[in-house]
C-alpha cells in the first residue's frame, strides 16, 4: 500500500518551510473532493498553523481550488503569510511537531488512541507521531 495515496501526508512532511502544511492540503483537497473519510479539516492543527500564517480555512479553501498543484498552493501560501526567518519558522515546526495533549480530556483521548494501536508504544507523547504510527509510518522509539 502506498501511504501517500492512503493517507494524507505526514504532519512531519515541509512544503514551503512548513511543517504540516502538505498535509492540510491533502485534507483540504478530499474534503472538497468528498473523500475524506474520517480525516477533519480544519482540525485544531490546521487551525494552529493557518493562524500562524495569518490565514482563515476559508481563504485556504479557495487557494486550494484555485491551484491544482502543491507548488501552486506553496508559492500563494509564502505570498500570503508574513514572511518568517528560517530559524523563527524552524521553531515553530518544532513546536507544532512535538505537541502533545494539553489537557486531561485530550490525555485522555491521546492515551486511548494510542493503546488502540501498539499500548506498548508509551514512549509517543506528540500528536504528529501518534498520526505517524496510525497511518502506518515509522516512528523511532523515544527513551
Amino acid at each position: 500500500m502506498d501511504l501517500r495515496t492512503a493517507f494524507p501526508r505526514s504532519m512531519k512532511t515541509r512544503l514551503a518551510g512548513y511543517a504540516h502544511l502538505a498535509r492540510m492540503i491533502d485534507k483540504c483537497r478530499a474534503v472538497l473532493a468528498g473523500t475524506e473519510g474520517e480525516y477533519i479539516y480544519p482540525c485544531p492543527m490546521d487551525e494552529r498553523l493557518l493562524d500562524y500564517a495569518g490565514i482563515t480555512p476559508g481563504q485556504f479553501t479557495a487557494a486550494v481550488k484555485a491551484h491544482p498543484t502543491d507548488d501552486g498552493v506553496a508559492e500563494w501560501f509564502r505570498r500570503t503569510a508574513p514572511p518568517r526567518g528560517t530559524q523563527e519558522l524552524e521553531d515553530w515546526n518544532g513546536t507544532l511537531l512535538e505537541r502533545g495533549p494539553s489537557s486531561p480530556d485530550s490525555a485522555a483521548k491521546f492515551a486511548k488512541y494510542r493503546d488502540a494501536i501498539d499500548p506498548l508504544r508509551t514512549d509517543i507523547t506528540a500528536w504528529s507521531d501518534l498520526q505517524d504510527l496510525e497511518e502506518g509510518r515509522p516512528v523511532p522509539r523515544r527513551k
